[in-house]
């Protein structure tokens, strides 16, 4: 099962980093699992939200043939600030948004973070969909014609969005509960030093 967590410029670092670190424990325990950070145009160097800087090798998965993706996770950053990079210069780019739509055609589960719930919307997939994203960006995801749910992960089952930049924590664990079970989820809480704020709200 592949795992990819988009990286962008502009990227928050808490979205990525802290789903790649949960499926990454997973991974010790499901052998089948490889979990990598992906970038359209990679190997390159991206740069984050807050100046990390990550040198990405994996591109991210075709939409068809080998090397599709199950599972897509997309950060938010830069949305609120208006910043020049970020999830809104990759919607006005273009190029991300529709290879997220591809890759939701195809069948890999398209989820994210934060305000990565933008770019979701703007590859046309929330259209009528329950969703949410950071509670500063809720307005915006209403006015792109979602179905805005107060929770901290919303799960409709093709397309999985979490809540502000600690909820990607909850939407890892969570989709771990999903893919493997509910007691590694909690094996990974305890590890963490984590408890997860509530049940994902399901369709």
């Amino acid at each position: 099962m592949l795992w990819q967590i988009l990286a962008f410029d502009g990227f928050d670092e808490l979205d990525v980093v802290a789903p790649f670190e949960v499926l990454r424990m997973a991974a010790t325990r499901k052998p089948g699992w490889q979990v990598e950070i992906a970038a359209l145009g990679a190997p390159r160097e991206v740069i984050a939200n807050h100046g990390l800087r990550i040198h990405v090798a994996a591109r991210l998965g075709p939409a068809a043939g080998p090397g599709r993706p199950d599972v897509v996770i997309v950060p938010g950053g830069g949305w609120i600030s208006r910043k020049p990079t970020g999830a809104r210069a990759e919607i006005t780019r273009g190029d991300l948004p529709a290879a997220l739509a591809q890759l939701h055609a195809a069948g890999t589960l398209v989820t994210s973070v934060c305000t990565g719930a933008m770019l979701l919307a703007a590859a046309g997939l929330l259209k009528d969909r329950p969703a949410v994203t950071h509670h500063d960006a809720l307005e915006d995801l209403r006015a792109a014609g979602v179905q805005v749910i107060p929770a901290r992960v919303v799960d409709a089952g093709d397309l999985v969005t979490a809540g502000g930049i600690t909820s990607g924590l909850d939407l890892a664990l969570h989709l771990v509960e999903r893919f493997a079970d509910a007691a590694l989820a909690r094996e990974l809480e305890h590890a963490l030093e984590y408890e997860g704020r509530e049940e994902a709200w399901r369709a």
